[in-house]
């Protein structure tokens, strides 16, 4: 009796007979995320500008929210002026006490500026009420268009008058009267002007051409 030991051929399976592959399904191209950035006005303390900027930006990155933040910047011009027969290029604030910050603006952001020692808010805000970001006009006017925030330049003529210059009311109420120069306010375009009424020296603000020297 014979025993028949033929051990069947075994075939490795066919590619057609291969399980697919776990390949998932097409995705769609990723998106990248909507910019939600808008400028604001801030109102903030008078001659802190610059130090409120830089702690608004360090308290960006330190609670992370640098995805809804874009940049502050403070308004400036240049400004030529005449001191001692010497021509002098300065630098001053177009709007003291204010930024105009780009930010996306939602609760914790309004919490950041909030809490942050100097800020008062964001102009146009209040109860249960959100500011209205600035208009394109605004933004072109105040931030300029160069590298996305440059702060214009414009040179425009400095005042006319020094502190302690004699000067002669030429308009208004007080005209026909001198006094001397005790302050100046260029963002204003006006002098403060100490003036005698009634035996007493008053300040009086009166705008660069209602005044002449005298």
């Amino acid at each position: 009796m014979t025993t028949d030991s033929t051990t069947p051929e075994l075939t490795a399976p066919s590619a057609s007979s291969a399980p697919p592959a776990d390949v998932p399904p097409d995705a769609p191209e990723e998106q990248p995320a909507p910019n939600n950035l808008q400028w604001y006005v801030v109102k903030v303390q008078s001659n802190r500008e610059e130090s409120i900027k830089e702690a608004i930006e360090k308290k960006v990155k330190i609670e992370g929210l640098q995805a809804g933040f874009g940049q502050i910047v403070i308004p400036t011009e240049k400004v030529s002026e005449m001191r001692k027969g010497k021509r002098y290029i300065r630098e001053r604030k177009l709007l003291p006490g204010y930024l105009m910050v780009q930010v996306e603006f939602n609760e914790e952001m309004l919490y950041l500026f909030r809490e942050t020692s100097g800020v008062g808010d964001f102009v146009g805000a209040g109860l249960n009420k959100k500011p209205l970001p600035m208009g394109e006009n605004d933004i072109k006017k105040w931030i300029g268009q160069k590298d996305g925030g440059i702060s214009p330049t414009t040179e425009t003529k400095a005042s006319p008058y020094s502190e302690g210059d004699r000067v002669k009311v030429k308009d208004g109420m007080f005209s026909g009267m001198e006094g001397a120069v005790k302050t100046i306010l260029e963002a204003k375009g006006a002098v403060v002007v100490e003036l005698t009424i009634f035996g007493r020296p008053v300040p009086v603000e009166l705008e660069y051409w209602q005044v002449d020297f005298a």
